[in-house]
């Protein structure tokens, strides 16, 4: 994959690792003894959520959801719409929300609404990345591994359409970047 286009690196593969023990610790203490089911939102979070599994020490379940709205653009389109739902039910779980990255809230937000109306005992959010400035719903976001400034970025998950996902940090994507196809 040509990464000529990539710009700088925003966080480097080790602290993201160190970043993601420290969560996952976090994690087990805050869910020991308790019905621990994590919803990773795909496809950006499945390279965080896999290493945030192997970084707990308690028993937990994993689904996932697939949501979309942005489509290959930079911007959300502002519809969200549920592409692959769960595959098993959550009433009474205490649900963790895995998510890559929190930018305006309005996905996430439709997210929650949607799993608290299938009535959970808890749920809370996990993100790797945050983007405080552009956020235009409050989120409460119980694990953050960054802030981040309002820039596009690429990289362990992340991508721009659909290329970029397999680097192991995160880095800037210019404005005038495009993939090469």
């Amino acid at each position: 994959m040509d990464q000529a286009n990539i710009g700088e690196v925003l966080i480097s593969s080790e602290d993201l690792q160190r970043r993601v023990g420290e969560i996952g610790a976090e994690i087990s203490r805050d869910y020991r003894d308790r019905d621990l089911v994590m919803v990773g939102v795909l496809r950006g979070a499945v390279v965080f959520i896999a290493d945030l599994l192997r970084s707990l020490t308690v028993p937990c379940e994993i689904d996932f959801m697939a949501v979309s709205s942005y489509g290959s653009s930079r911007d959300s389109s502002g519809v969200v719409r549920i592409l692959k739902d769960l595959d098993d039910p959550i009433y009474g779980r205490d649900v963790l929300i895995v998510e890559d990255i929190v930018d305006s809230g309005l996905t996430l937000n439709y997210l929650m609404r949607n799993l608290r109306a299938r009535d959970p005992k808890s749920i809370e959010v996990c993100s790797l990345l945050t983007k405080p400035e552009r956020r235009r719903v409050d989120i409460p976001i119980r694990y953050t591994g960054f802030e981040i400034p309002n820039t596009f970025v690429v990289g362990y998950g992340l991508d721009y359409a659909q290329r970029y996902r397999n680097l192991d940090y995160v880095a800037l994507l210019p404005e005038d970047a495009a993939p090469t196809l």
